[in-house]
Formats: structure tokens, C-alpha cells, sequence
């Protein structure tokens, strides 16, 4: 198995773990301390070396951050968190504050007056440390940037750093070489006036130099630091035990391989006089200390591989193309067995193991292995599925019971692509409000599947799209519509995404989810989603402007038992009826007798629709 159930919250010892900061922290005479969920990288994918929130506090999410104060300390999630992070920290330790409705911000105006914070400059981004800075010192405060962070003194079992084999990933999956990519970043270093780059993102690292890892989980990345030269070899900071003769043979034309020790050495030697771009949305302040001290200068801007790493080239487009037709016959064939099983007789680890066993029998048969799964798979029935990032173990585990509904959000590591996909079933006879509750969520992932729109839009000009239908409702959902999905990458890759918060543009190319949810607290969970590409912009016919639309890869039925057909129009009963239809001609081939046959019945056309 690729997914644990254990329950890793270690809750109960928060209060003494606090107890034992506060005093290292007067100690140091500071007032208080920030700590992030973050790692050196800034990813959201962190090794268990690095899962410094979670030993505090016991929250394991995988977005959040602590203050710790001398009087107070406070733990900032978004909605996605809302009842697990009640259910996992103390709440005789810890203020549980919403950080869309009190950013730490706002919360340090209010409670940092005139006090020392301090923070790890590994663990905060450029950007960061200048917004905190400067929020501080409007309240008479003061940023104090530390040499070693006080926790990794008091976590006396810290897990050592990971130091997963680090492999070539061909450029039959990747679509284009090192050199290729190597080149375009240096023509982006001399539009920006820069002497080298820093990538700090290991997605970065990975997707640059065409190699993949095993650091952090379901992720295939190798955590490190690649320095890249306007000209000459790069050099990659990668730690030796992950690295083979083999490796660094194929990489020798482009860059050295030296341990990350040497990191800030290298540094030292290569950086002085030089203009140094550094992404100050990604890279830790500690590196733009360390490259000043040397006498270079930082110059801030995009990492030069984000956005081609997010705009698919054909050969990863057609890599992503066959993994979800993969991986929709694994769908399938786990949606029929579901359908077969007596109501009440699983449980959500039963079928969240199922669906990765045949995932892997599926890739094996398929001569693609399964190499992991894309993230711990949400498997989450009645009550549970109402936790929008809810992972089970065995202490949460239950049944997925008649009259409830269940929810399965999961996806598949390959080595042509990345699939995520979430479908909610009906056990048993679904109430009225689920299936309203369902239909409207559909009319949402509809109206995004079939929109189209001009060169230049936002991902934050489409979120509404998913949500106008819930909103008629007086109804919402408390976290984004879409998010970036990489090729044997990470699940979530920007820059892209569909939310209220997605600026960047949305270009021919990318890959992005579509995800609108509904949660009723208590009660039940409802999510469908989809992944899709942005098309080229063409022509409309009677237009006057050509409009990008998106192509749907995800190819698993939608289950048509909770779907109130008073509530769809003829446009979305129309989609609905052809994207079954698709469904059943792309996948029905590829199955047995038995589950085509039960794909026949679950992608029956409808007709009953209002006007």
C-alpha cells in the first residue's frame, strides 16, 4: 500500500511541547514565534523532517501555520480545515482562527504590539519576511530573523531528511531535453537582466533537468537546489546517497552534482558581482541573506521554469491524455465492484485500499505501473465526506452505511501523467436535499467544463461560473474551484488555478481540475471533479474574437442516481448525456463483459429536463 491509516496527530502532547518554545524562546529574549507548515522549498509537500506544525500542534493538514506568544498561541487554517484542526490540536492551547477571516496579519496587528517575533528564515519566503516586517513595525515590533530553529532542538525524534533515489525521467515522457529547457531558462535570465538562478522549487529542479525522486509523499520529488549559470555547466545540490553513476553520467554535459552542504560555499564562490534571480514567492529569505552577504545582488522575479513547466508540451499532453484513460478503466471497474457491495459491509479503508489494488492491477496489465498514488485518497462516507481534505485512519474510519452518501476523491501516479479525480455515489436511496445538493454541483463542473473565453482571462474570472448555480442556492463551498495538476509531477501545480485568487492567465496548454463541492457539516459531502486542458484560442462561429475552451480528460460516469433532472437545463442535460456517451465509447472497449455492461447502465442517456 502507498497510503497509511495510522493516526499520525500527536495533539495531546502540545501543551508541553508549547510550554518547553516558550521558555527556549525567553531564552532568546524574543516575545513570540511563527511557525509555518514549510520545509527549506516552500512547497506544499514536506518530508517528515520537516512536519514542524504538526509535532506542536498535532495538526496534520496540509496548509496552516502557528503563533506561539508568551500569553497566547493561535493556529490559522482555511475552511478546508475547519473541523479537523478542532479535532486534532488542543483547544485549551490553541485560538482555532479562520485565516481567510483573520490573516496572521491582521491577528499580529492586533496581538504583536511592541513584541519580538521570531522566525526561521529557512522557512519563509522573500515575500514573506517583507510583508511581516512590515506589519510589525507598524505596531512598534520587531522581525527577528534566527540562526537555528528553537524546535528542532526540543524534537528529540525528529525523523532524519529523506534520501529517496533520485532517476531519469526519458524524454519520451518529458517531451523536450535538458538542453532544450536549459536554454529557454537562459534566455529568460537575459530578458531579466540576471546573471544566474537559483531554483528553489524542487518541481522546478525536476521538470528542468528531466529527473524525478522520492522525498516527500505520493509526490516523485527529489529535494535540492540547482544554481544555473547565464553560461557554463549548472550545479545541482542534491545529496549523494540519491544520486547514481548512472545519473550523473546522463547530467554531466549539463550540470555538477555536489551535497547540499556545499550550498551556501558555492554560493560564496559563484555569486559575487553577479545579479541572482530568485522567485520571491518560492525562495527561502535565508538565500537572498546568503547571496547578499557574498556581494551579489538579487533580482526578484518568476521562476524561470514555473510557467513552461505548467504549459504542457504535446508529447506530456499526450502522456496525460492516455494516463486518465488508464486510469478511468481503474475507476470503473472500482465504481462497478463498489455498486456490487452489500450496502453497510465496507468500510473507507476497505475501499480506498480496493481502488489502489486496482489501480496497481490495472497499470500492471496496461504495461504502465502504478508508481504511487497522487495524494492519500479521500475516502470519506456520510458525515466524514463533509470534510473537504478529510483523510481516514483507523480511529475515523466508518462505514459507508445505506441512505448516506459516499465520497472518493484519489488519483494515480504514472510515468506518462497525473490523474485526480473525485466522484460522489449514492448508497442506497439518496433524500431530496442530496440530490438537489449534487445537481447543483454538477451545474457548476458543467458550466466550467463548456465555457469559452477570450485570450487574457484569469482562472478568478471562471470560479463563478462553478458557483453561480449554488449561490442562486444560497449555498458555497470554502475553497477553490481548480488547481494545476503537473505531469508525473505534483498533483497541485501553479501557477495556474480556478479560484478567487487565480491571477495568472490561463494559457493553451495547462492542465487545470474542476472541482466545485457542497458540505453540509454533520451530514454529507459532495465534490465532482473532472480535469481539463486549456485549448487553443479558435474562432466562433458569428464571432468576433477567437476563445480558448478547455478539453475534458477525466472519463468516469457521474452518478446519475443523485441527479435531480428538473434542475438541469437542455444545455446541461445535453453535456451530461454526451459526455456519457464519450465515456462509454473511450473506455467501454477497453473492459470485460461484466463491468461494460454495468458502464452501459451507468451512462444511460436522459431526457426528463426542464426548458
Amino acid at each position: 500500500m502507498f497510503q497509511s491509516f495510522e493516526d499520525a496527530s500527536e495533539g495531546r502532547e502540545s501543551a508541553g511541547r508549547i510550554a518547553r518554545l516558550r521558555e527556549a524562546l525567553a531564552a532568546n529574549g524574543l516575545d513570540g514565534f511563527i511557525v509555518p507548515r514549510a520545509d527549506e522549498h516552500q512547497g506544499e509537500y514536506i518530508p517528515a523532517s520537516a512536519a514542524r506544525l504538526a509535532w506542536l500542534t498535532g495538526f496534520t493538514g496540509s496548509a496552516g501555520s502557528a503563533l506561539v506568544l508568551r500569553d497566547k498561541a493561535a493556529i490559522f487554517t482555511d475552511g478546508r480545515y475547519t473541523v479537523q484542526v478542532r479535532a486534532q490540536a488542543d483547544g485549551s492551547v490553541f485560538d482555532f482562527v479562520n485565516s481567510v477571516d483573520t490573516p496572521l496579519s491582521d491577528y499580529l496587528t492586533a496581538h504583536a504590539g511592541g513584541l519580538k517575533i521570531g522566525i526561521d528564515p529557512w522557512l519563509h519566503t522573500i515575500g514573506e519576511v517583507g510583508r511581516l516586517r512590515g506589519i510589525l513595525e507598524k505596531v512598534g515590533g520587531e522581525l527577528v530573523l534566527l540562526p537555528n530553529n528553537p524546535i528542532d532542538r526540543l524534537w528529540q525524534d525528529r525523523p532524519l531528511p529523506p534520501t529517496g533515489r533520485v532517476s531519469v525521467h526519458p524524454d519520451r515522457y518529458a517531451g523536450a531535453s535538458v538542453g532544450d529547457k536549459l536554454r529557454a531558462i537562459r534566455a529568460k535570465l537575459a530578458r531579466a537582466n540576471a546573471d544566474a538562478v537559483l531554483l528553489t522549487d524542487p518541481s522546478s529542479l525536476a521538470w528542468t533537468f528531466n529527473v524525478r525522486g522520492s522525498d516527500v509523499p505520493h509526490t516523485p520529488l527529489p529535494l535540492g537546489f540547482a544554481y544555473i549559470p547565464a553560461t557554463g555547466r549548472a550545479t545541482l545540490f542534491l545529496d549523494h546517497q540519491k544520486v547514481d553513476a548512472a545519473l550523473r553520467s546522463t547530467l554531466s554535459d549539463h550540470a555538477e552534482i555536489v551535497e547540499p552542504m556545499a550550498l551556501e560555499a558555492t554560493l560564496g564562490e559563484q555569486v559575487p558581482g553577479k545579479h541572482v534571480l530568485l522567485d520571491p514567492q518560492l525562495a527561502a529569505q535565508h538565500l537572498a541573506d546568503v547571496i547578499r552577504k557574498a556581494g551579489g545582488s538579487v533580482v526578484e522575479g518568476e521562476d524561470p521554469a514555473r510557467l513552461p513547466r505548467a504549459i504542457k508540451n504535446p508529447t506530456e499532453l499526450e502522456g496525460a491524455r492516455s494516463a486518465h484513460l488508464r486510469d478511468a478503466v481503474a475507476m470503473i471497474h472500482f465504481l462497478s465492484w463498489l455498486d456490487g457491495q452489500p450496502q453497510g459491509s465496507l468500510t473507507e479503508i476497505d475501499a480506498a485500499k480496493r481502488l489502489e489494488e486496482i489501480r496497481s492491477q490495472i497499470g500492471e496489465r496496461e504495461g504502465m505501473p502504478l508508481r504511487d498514488i497522487s495524494f492519500d485518497t479521500i475516502s470519506g462516507a456520510g458525515p466524514n465526506a463533509a470534510l473537504p481534505h478529510y483523510r481516514v485512519n483507523e480511529a475515523s474510519n466508518r462505514r459507508i452505511e445505506s441512505g448516506s452518501l459516499y465520497l472518493i476523491d484519489s488519483g494515480g501516479q504514472y510515468e506518462d501523467g497525473t490523474t485526480d479525480i473525485t466522484r460522489t455515489v449514492a448508497i442506497g436511496e439518496p433524500t431530496e436535499a442530496m440530490r438537489r445538493h449534487f445537481t447543483l454541483v454538477l451545474k457548476g463542473m458543467i458550466a466550467v467544463s463548456r465555457a469559452r473565453f477570450p485570450v487574457g482571462t484569469r482562472g478568478m474570472d471562471l470560479d463563478p461560473l462553478a458557483r453561480a448555480a449554488l449561490w442562486q442556492a444560497g449555498c458555497d463551498y470554502a475553497h477553490g474551484t481548480g488547481h494545476g495538476v503537473g505531469s508525473f509531477l505534483a498533483v497541485h501545480e501553479g501557477p495556474q488555478s480556478i479560484s478567487r485568487r487565480g491571477t495568472p492567465v490561463l494559457e493553451p496548454g495547462m492542465i487545470v481540475s474542476n472541482e466545485p463541492g457542497y458540505y453540509r457539516e454533520g451530514s454529507y459531502g459532495i465534490r465532482t471533479e473532472n480535469l481539463l486542458v486549456v485549448t487553443p484560442a479558435s474562432d466562433v462561429p458569428g464571432g468576433d474574437l477567437p476563445m480558448h475552451g478547455f478539453e475534458t480528460l477525466t472519463f468516469v460516469p457521474i452518478d446519475t442516481r443523485l441527479v435531480d433532472p428538473e434542475l438541469l437545463d437542455k444545455e446541461d442535460a445535453a453535456w451530461l448525456d454526451h459526455y456519457h456517451a464519450t465515456v462509454m465509447e473511450r473506455i467501454g472497449p477497453r473492459l470485460g463483459e461484466e463491468v461494460r455492461s454495468w458502464l452501459a447502465q451507468a451512462t444511460r442517456p436522459r431526457h426528463a429536463t426542464r426548458s
